[in-house]
C-alpha cells in the first residue's frame, strides 16, 4: 500500500506501466463532474470507478482483495478511512474469488486503518486487502483500476 498526495504521483510511474496515464487522468479531468460508475481510459487495462456515496463506518466496510486490478483510490472530497492488512495474514471468507467482479471477500478485521483525505490518494495491490468507505462521512473518490497483466489485457 502506498499512501501520498497526487502532486507526489510521478514518483510511482516507474513501479507500473499504467500509473503514469492513471494518474494523468486524475490531474486533467474535472473529476468533481465525473459519472458515477465506471469512466473508460484505455478499455480493459485502465478505467476509473467515480464513486458519490455515504460512507459504510468501520465495522461495515467491506475487506476485499483484487487479483487482476491494482486500485488508486483518489479522495476528490471529503475523506476515506481505509482498512489494510497484508493478504498473508488474511482468511479468506467461504464465498471464493470471484473472477467476474475481481473480488475475494476476507472475513478478518483489518490491522490498520488509514485516513486518505481529500486531495490524496491510496495504491493497492493484489497483496493489499483493504476496506474501503470506512468512513462515516459522505466521501466523492475516483478509483482507477489498472490490469496487473498490462501487456495481455486489451
Amino acid at each position: 500500500m502506498i499512501l501520498d498526495r497526487l502532486e507526489n504521483a510521478s514518483r510511482y510511474f516507474s513501479l507500473h506501466p499504467g500509473f503514469e496515464m492513471g494518474f494523468d487522468f486524475l490531474k486533467q479531468h474535472d473529476l468533481a463532474q465525473l459519472k458515477v460508475g465506471q469512466n473508460e481510459i484505455a478499455g480493459e487495462r485502465l478505467y476509473a470507478m467515480a464513486v458519490r456515496a455515504q460512507g459504510k463506518g468501520k465495522n461495515a466496510a467491506i475487506f476485499e482483495a483484487h487479483r487482476k486490478y491494482i486500485d488508486i483510490q483518489f479522495t476528490v472530497s471529503g475523506s476515506d478511512d481505509i482498512g489494510w492488512e497484508s493478504r498473508d495474514a488474511c482468511e479468506p471468507d467461504n464465498q471464493g474469488y470471484n473472477a467476474e467482479s475481481d473480488v475475494q471477500l476476507y472475513s478478518n478485521s483489518p490491522a490498520l486503518w488509514v485516513t486518505v483525505p481529500q486531495g490524496y490518494f491510496a495504491i493497492f495491490f493484489p497483496e493489499d486487502v483493504h476496506a474501503p468507505m470506512g468512513t462515516d462521512e459522505a466521501v466523492d473518490k475516483v478509483v482507477v483500476k489498472v490490469a496487473v497483466d498490462w501487456d495481455n489485457t486489451q
